[in-house]
């Protein structure tokens, strides 16, 4: 069984994909979409979820297929995969997450690729002074100065939460400001809890806080303490449409895919090899 393989020919439609032993034309799925149209599930973490929002429907409109994305805490897709009746097609999961997947035989052999990935920033409501949080000196003392700050949950399976809550002690603040945290996550109003006044400064996901109206970045952590979250996709092995869900897969490394990325503050990852 061969990985994905990563080039392409010149021209969109004519983009094939070799994956877990699987030739697809994305082509050849639009010309038969009439007749061979299929629900595609798709269940993944919050992060690289807007994103894929955003490249769904031209999929769905070049192809026929209708693409469901189920968006949820990586514990909570844990959980939703250990039923009998969970059968996703394509899971898109920090890359750690999924490899204990792929050890477990839950996915299609070979299918495993890397998406993007992303860093953690701070945000503030829209119109409120930007704090500096370009060194870690700055970031401590904006930490220290907040009123309230909101973050995910770290004792819920999600590494982003995590991180945060092991930089506090690792700043030496972690006494002084985990009175002052409001957990929540992203997807669930987190970020939009920031442009409501909830909380005066979030921490979360840079890809969580750019689609959000009503708040601003203030910049990512400092390289010194930024934690990347790699994201990885592949097919489960219970899903019922391979073919059309490795296209869906193979859409989200596409050139044209990358730009869609970015924009949603998420960085593409394309290895050849991968």
């Amino acid at each position: 069984m061969g990985r994905l393989a990563l080039s392409t020919q010149s021209g969109g439609a004519a983009a094939r994909l070799a994956i877990a032993g699987l030739t697809i034309s994305l082509a050849v799925l639009a010309a038969a979409a009439p007749s061979a149209a299929a629900d595609i599930h798709v269940f993944t973490s919050g992060a690289p979820s807007a994103v894929q929002k955003r490249l769904a429907p031209g999929f769905e409109k070049a192809t026929g297929h209708t693409v469901i994305i189920t968006a949820a805490t990586l514990s909570e897709i844990r959980k939703r995969l250990q039923q009998a009746d969970a059968k996703p097609d394509v899971v898109v999961l920090p890359r750690p997450a999924l490899m204990s997947f792929e050890k477990s035989g839950a996915l299609r052999p070979g299918s495993m690729v890397d998406i993007a990935r992303v860093g953690i920033g701070v945000v503030v409501r829209e119109g409120a002074p930007v704090p500096d949080v370009s060194t870690v000196d700055a970031l401590r003392k904006t930490l220290l100065n907040a009123k309230s700050i909101a973050h995910p949950n770290p004792k819920d399976g999600g590494f982003a939460g995590a991180h945060i809550d092991r930089m506090f002690e690792r700043l030496g603040i972690a006494d002084a400001v985990r009175p002052k945290v409001t957990l929540g996550y992203a997807f669930t109003g987190g970020v939009a809890n920031i442009a409501k006044g909830v909380a005066e400064l979030g921490l979360f996901n840079i890809s969580e806080i750019v689609p959000i109206k009503g708040v601003t970045l203030a910049g990512p952590l400092p390289a010194e303490l930024q934690n990347y979250i790699v994201f990885s996709g592949a097919l489960h092995a219970r899903g019922a449409s391979p073919e059309p869900a490795a296209a869906y897969l193979r859409l989200l490394l596409e050139p044209r895919a990358q730009e869609v990325w970015k924009a949603g503050g998420l960085e593409a990852v394309v290895v050849a090899g991968n």
